[in-house]
């Protein structure tokens, strides 16, 4: 009798260790192909995207954000995150001193030196890509992993995905677009941009559209050649460039055919995205401002 009540104390007593198992680890793998294990859902993360913050805040882990870039506007609690200065080339030891258990960083070479160093100290950090819509998708479901919320990354995707969808404009003979990101030497924006994809959800072409580069230098003769309807200036201000005398060769900046727009969700693909779609088309519908 003794050894079966020994033997029912001790599967007692193992039940109760199985029902407090530590959390599973959890498995990614980023942008740059590297495996992150993390023993447990990320509680202390530093995000060097600005992007990357908008989603994080957007599945509910405005708690587990411990760190930020300068360029972190959105939403507005964001900004009672401490900051850790740039994302691009960070502070190693800024970063290191909010202790975080993952990092958050856009994958580029400028990037790769201080995203090596942060990982000899252990700290666990995943690269990613984040330009495009697509990009957008994908990095939510990463985030949303990492922190152990699967269901709330998707649902936050089909959320996005269905609002891009009722703020997309369609029509038959879609105005053309020239966006030029820099002036000198003058950088067009190309297919391969978030920004691009604002322009054709909105009901616009982009001019450069078929180039599959997200930023090229163009000539001025080039932008003439294709003769655009407008130009889209992201600031409340006229740019620059259109009181350049070398300009006023194009019509559309010699006129001022500018569609103005203002705001960070022009510049990431974040849960804003529609936002964006909304206010660029209405602009257009405008004829500009």
């Amino acid at each position: 009798m003794v050894p079966r009540l020994l033997f029912a104390a001790a599967l007692v007593a193992a039940c109760g260790r199985s029902s407090v198992r530590s959390p599973a680890a959890i498995t990614l793998v980023d942008d740059a192909g590297v495996t992150t294990v993390l023993a447990a859902p990320a509680r202390r993360i530093v995000s060097l995207i600005p992007a990357g913050t908008e989603i994080l805040f957007a599945l509910g882990a405005d708690s587990a954000v411990v760190g930020r870039t300068r360029w972190c506007d959105w939403p507005a609690a964001a900004a009672q995150v401490p900051s850790v200065g740039d994302g691009m080339a960070p502070s190693v030891e800024a970063v290191a001193a909010r202790t975080p258990d993952l990092v958050v960083a856009y994958r580029s070479p400028g990037n790769s030196g201080a995203i090596g160093r942060l990982r000899d100290l252990g700290i666990p950090v995943v690269e990613v890509t984040l330009d495009r819509q697509r990009d957008f998708d994908r990095v939510t479901r990463l985030l949303a992993t990492a922190l152990g919320r699967v269901d709330a990354g998707e649902r936050l995707v089909a959320s996005v995905t269905e609002d891009l969808r009722r703020a997309a404009v369609t029509g038959d003979r879609p105005p053309s677009v020239f966006v030029l990101s820099w002036s000198d030497p003058p950088i067009a924006i190309g297919g391969g941009s978030f920004l691009s994809e604002i322009v054709a959800w909105a009901g616009g072409r982009n001019v450069f559209g078929d180039v599959d580069q997200p930023s090229f230098t163009v000539s001025i003769e080039a932008v003439v050649a294709r003769d655009p309807d407008y130009v889209l200036v992201v600031g409340a201000d006229d740019p620059a460039f259109a009181n350049r005398p070398e300009w006023a060769v194009v019509p559309a900046v010699r006129e001022r055919r500018f569609l103005r727009v203002d705001g960070s969700e022009f510049n990431r693909p974040s849960p804003r995205i529609g936002a964006a779609v909304r206010t660029l088309a209405a602009t257009i519908a405008a004829g500009g401002r």
